[in-house]
């Protein structure tokens, strides 16, 4: 493999990653049950730190029966509109369909970050009939144009989380010390850094490659210049971010 098809390779993969990190919605593809056709819906997403899709469905649901019977599913996530979209073509953007096996999951951090993204959902978890669900990604097809068509492992779509653990464990402490005391500097981050409108921008999670912000529905996406593995790392990472956008 060549220098320059590593580093095409290295930035379809993180273009991808990068569209599913951001994703607040997509369609959800299940197989029917009895039929055994398909069957899309869709739902409302967040990822878990290491970059798998997690949603909550409601048990009562068909796409939630399909799953149960056969946990085979694909999420479609649609990228950002395109530059030369001029003409109202949707079909510039970038799709990426995300495939593996639903996973029911009573994970606390599950909840928390998909909570922190979807604040209105919180109504129904206070319902019994309504679940967490984790994506095991098992692979991914990404359309990014005409004739970039390609296929990714999950490998390359998700993100090692290896000695990353101190991070992990202070993660909602760093996000609830960022949003109460420096929401200027998350505005900032969302502002000055990836060009969005001014808005209520809070940080919904972190990890080791980057940072999420959310408002009004739209999620934005803060990419470290380096790996971080730990507090400290993180807060100085995000000083310098904050002082960079100054």
């Amino acid at each position: 493999m060549s220098i320059s098809q590593d580093v095409a390779e290295h930035e379809n993969a993180a273009n991808a990653r990068a569209i599913v990190r951001a994703g607040a919605t997509a369609s959800l593809a299940t197989v029917e049950a009895g039929s055994g056709g398909p069957y899309a819906s869709f739902i409302t997403v967040a990822t878990d730190a290491g970059g798998a899709p997690i949603f909550l469905i409601s048990n009562l649901a068909r796409h939630t029966a399909n799953l149960t019977g056969d946990a085979r599913v694909s999420l479609l996530f649609l990228g950002p509109p395109m530059a030369d979209e001029s003409a109202g073509d949707p079909l510039t953007r970038t799709r990426v369909s995300v495939f593996g096996r639903a996973e029911s999951s009573d994970d606390a951090d599950i909840e928390r970050r998909f909570l922190a993204r979807h604040e209105t959902a919180r109504h129904y978890v206070q319902f019994t009939d309504f679940s967490f669900f984790r994506l095991a990604v098992e692979g991914a097809h990404v359309v990014a144009g005409f004739g970039n068509i390609y296929d990714l492992q999950a490998s390359d779509l998700l993100i090692d989380l290896t000695g990353a653990g101190a991070l992990l464990e202070s993660e909602a402490g760093v996000i609830s010390h960022m949003n109460e005391d420096h929401a200027d500097a998350i505005a900032l981050y969302a502002t000055v850094l990836l060009g969005a409108q001014p808005g209520p921008w809070r940080m919904t999670g972190c990890d080791p490659e980057g940072c999420d912000l959310a408002a009004d529905g739209q999620i934005l996406r803060l990419t470290f210049p380096a790996r971080v593995t730990g507090p400290d790392e993180i807060r100085q990472t995000l000083v310098a971010r904050a002082r960079a956008a100054r």
